[in-house]
């Protein structure tokens, strides 16, 4: 039999005190709720780049994420999938960051420039822009993750622009510091591929890592957002990628069954660094979708420990909450 628990007579004073802690807990958890997604505009040499965020009324500070290869932001930052929890920038602003995604130029709501082709110097120029853009709007440095092809990107512009990051993450890194790939031909034109649900779900290898729905709703949102293949050149450039010169403050984040990121790649990259404040993560059971699949959740938080990691006065981690203006 339940019993019901002894009736309590209160006086004014506490009817009060209760509804005051009610309401300071029911704003307690508005600021834990994810922000509404919002689009901004970055101007680079007159090109204008499209910028998404998830914001905080309060914040601890700001991460800007940066694609990969194929597909834009909000396919691999803001997946929704009714019922599961996928969004790395709703997560972010669930543990108090503000979440920053940048379409770099051809990608989702990025228009190319006139040249139609985008360069490794060039797309580590706009993530720069984009992280002086965000450093204005919350008053403090912001760190920077990239994944994929994003975090050679990333990495790019933490050797050439150093000051604009608090500290860099560097997720699914897909080049061995000892053998960089070979160059492909490129062709006098960009040829403006048709992209394909096949190349969707290409990232998806390891069985029993999500569901058919993840999987479905990526597709989806991937071919909305991106349904012709941006052309790249002169990837030489990524040449200039050297391990020793990065000397912000590093995470270098994969998934134990991603076929891009072998071990021993993984291992001269990490020992390259140039910072000793370095952590290297595997995902276990991840692949290279590992920020979307069933590893969301370690992967949220792998970068969020890092992020808060003690003793570091320069990053969004280091300062106290702070109100915009």
């Amino acid at each position: 039999m339940r019993t019901r628990a002894p009736i309590c007579y209160l006086g004014p004073c506490y009817l009060g005190l209760i509804c005051y802690l009610v309401l300071v807990a029911g704003c307690a958890s508005l600021q834990s709720a994810p922000g509404a997604l919002q689009r901004h505009s970055v101007r680079v040499s007159e090109h204008s780049l499209t910028l998404w965020s998830r914001e905080l009324a309060k914040s601890k500070g700001a991460i800007l994420l940066v694609h990969g290869r194929t597909w834009s932001s909000l396919p691999n930052f803001d997946l929704q999938v009714p019922g599961e929890a996928r969004s790395v920038m709703s997560a972010l602003n669930a543990a108090g960051f503000d979440a920053y995604a940048l379409d770099m130029r051809g990608y989702g709501a990025t228009p190319r420039d006139a040249s139609g082709w985008l360069t490794p110097l060039q797309a580590s120029e706009d993530v720069a822009a984009a992280l002086a853009w965000i450093a204005s709007r919350e008053r403090q440095v912001p760190a920077l993750l990239g994944y994929s092809k994003g975090s050679l990107v990333a990495q790019l512009a933490a050797q050439r622009r150093p000051e604009r990051m608090s500290a860099l993450i560097m997720f699914g890194y897909p080049r061995d510091p000892a053998a960089p790939p070979p160059l492909a031909p490129v062709p006098a034109m960009p040829p403006r591929e048709v992209n394909t649900r096949e190349r969707a779900q290409s990232d998806f290898i390891s069985p029993a890592v999500t569901s058919p729905a993840v999987v479905q709703a990526y597709v989806a949102a991937a071919l909305a957002a991106d349904p012709i293949r941006v052309d790249w050149r002169d990837e030489e450039q990524f040449d200039a990628l050297d391990p020793a010169q990065v000397k912000v403050p590093t995470l270098l984040l994969h998934g134990e069954r991603d076929p891009l990121t072998p071990l021993p790649a993984q291992a001269r990259l990490f020992a390259q660094l140039g910072n000793p404040d370095r952590r290297w993560i595997i995902l276990p059971g991840g692949d290279h979708a590992a920020m979307v699949e069933d590893s969301h959740a370690a992967f949220m938080a792998a970068v969020v420990s890092f992020l808060q990691r003690p003793g570091i006065a320069a990053t969004p981690a280091g300062a106290t909450a702070h109100a915009k203006h």
